[in-house]
């Protein structure tokens, strides 16, 4: 049922939701998204959305308006008021007092005829045949219906703003979605040890080398440049091979032409490149001098894995 209430909303996408979003798009202000009830709840929600998509919002209780909140209100901000029915005494008490600030309104509600949709300025019309309540009473259905019409109105915005992947790290840093998009092979780097041997460095000193830096490997250098690798794994297969290792080097045992990685790129392309080569660390580069180590555990403890 919620399922076909959804699909029947953009049926119900008119001219009015063209010009709100315009309406928005061009205003100086905020967008306050206000409603009581469960139509609070999603409109909490909508006002969330709309901030981290680069449109600045406000939530404010229509019921905590009327008893103080209408200071939230600015000269040119747009208000969205959010109702099913459009005319519970809140929302009538609500809107003449905006109207009375001459802020844009746009009525979100199931009754384009009600009291807010005759009021507003621009209506979106959230209709639902029935609740998937079985008793047809609990907002569900149409609560559902209201959340999706605030990120239809979102991604409108967004869209029309040119709102890019950079711009939503801005405002997600702190999350693992963010990291994704802003966090580079460098920061990481920065924060582990750097492992490194010559070609011609004593195997015993290599194993000791891999294990005080611990990250399982070491960058083989020649004249500064990183011509090889050596890791927990090759060390293993060396004592398979060999009765002893006496005289070996790094050189006898490393892997030549690792897999390496710039340290400008974003930590994502790291992990995307050691799922590709059923690798667990990679070589970091600047230019051609060797810089560190990008392990994968450090992708998972920063949460991008």
């Amino acid at each position: 049922m919620q399922s076909e209430s959804i699909k029947h909303l953009s049926d119900l996408l008119d001219e009015g939701f063209s010009n709100a979003v315009e309406c928005i798009l061009q205003s100086e202000g905020r967008v306050i998204v206000s409603g009581i009830g469960k139509s609070a709840i999603i409109a909490s929600k909508i006002a969330a959305t709309l901030n981290s998509t680069g449109t600045p919002s406000i939530f404010m209780h229509a019921g905590d308006a009327i008893h103080g909140d209408l200071g939230t209100i600015q000269d040119k901000d747009t208000v969205i008021c959010i109702s099913k029915s459009g005319s519970t005494p809140e929302i009538k008490m609500l809107v003449p007092l905006i109207k009375r600030g001459n802020n844009k309104l746009i009525g979100m509600t199931g009754n384009p005829d009600s009291f807010l949709g005759q009021q507003a300025d621009f209506v979106l019309n959230t209709f639902v045949e029935k609740e998937a309540c079985p008793n047809n009473l609990a907002p569900t259905t149409s609560t559902t219906a209201q959340m999706v019409m605030g990120d239809a109105l979102a991604i409108c915005l967004l869209e029309l703003k040119g709102f890019s992947s950079r711009d939503f790290a801005k405002y997600h840093p702190g999350g693992a979605l963010g990291k994704r998009l802003y966090l580079r092979v460098a920061d990481i780097v920065a924060t582990n040890q750097k492992p490194q041997v010559d070609v011609d460095t004593d195997i015993k000193k290599v194993i000791v080398e891999i294990s005080e830096k611990m990250l399982g490997v070491t960058a083989v250098l020649n004249n500064g440049l990183i011509v090889g690798v050596v890791t927990d794994g090759d060390i293993r297969r060396m004592l398979n091979k060999y009765d002893s290792i006496n005289g070996l080097t790094a050189k006898d045992i490393m892997t030549s032409n690792p897999k390496t990685i710039a340290t400008n790129v974003l930590a994502i392309k790291a992990l995307e490149l050691m799922q590709d080569n059923g690798i667990s660390q990679l070589l970091a580069k600047d230019g051609n001098a060797y810089e560190g180590v990008v392990h994968l555990h450090n992708l998972i403890n920063e949460g991008i894995l």
